[in-house]
């Protein structure tokens, strides 16, 4: 098992910043690739970066790319989000994500393990 903890959440206005951290912890070595989730409400959970543990590829949802940066510090066990120029629009709940497979690093549901997720919201 692996365990997610997200923090960093809050309110911010828009173009304002926040940096969002993802602590690992339990069969870490089981982990392929980690991913940020968003889910705002009455919305389908949608994927916003992710990153391979191992090799350090990143990945971005077109919506947040030059906005939004993943990266992992392995020997703390920790991805994170930092977010610039934030909108109305990312306003939702995040969620980190790990899993032990590979494929499309986007699909949601190749995710194994999901933190409790951290409030975002941005006020215009």
């Amino acid at each position: 098992q692996v365990q997610l903890i997200e923090s960093g959440g809050g309110l911010v206005q828009t173009g304002g910043s926040l940096k969002l951290s993802c602590a690992t912890s339990g069969r870490t070595f089981s982990i392929n690739d980690m991913g940020w989730f968003r889910q705002a409400p009455g919305k389908e959970r949608e994927f916003v970066a992710g990153i391979n543990w191992h090799v350090g590829s990143k990945y971005y949802a077109d919506s947040v790319k030059g906005r939004f940066t993943v990266s992992r510090d392995n020997a703390k066990a920790t991805m994170y989000l930092q977010m610039n120029n934030l909108k109305p629009e990312d306003t939702a709940v995040y969620y980190c994500a790990a899993r032990r497979t590979g494929g499309e690093i986007a699909n949601v549901r190749s995710y194994d393990y999901w933190g409790q997720g951290t409030q975002v919201t941005v006020s215009s």
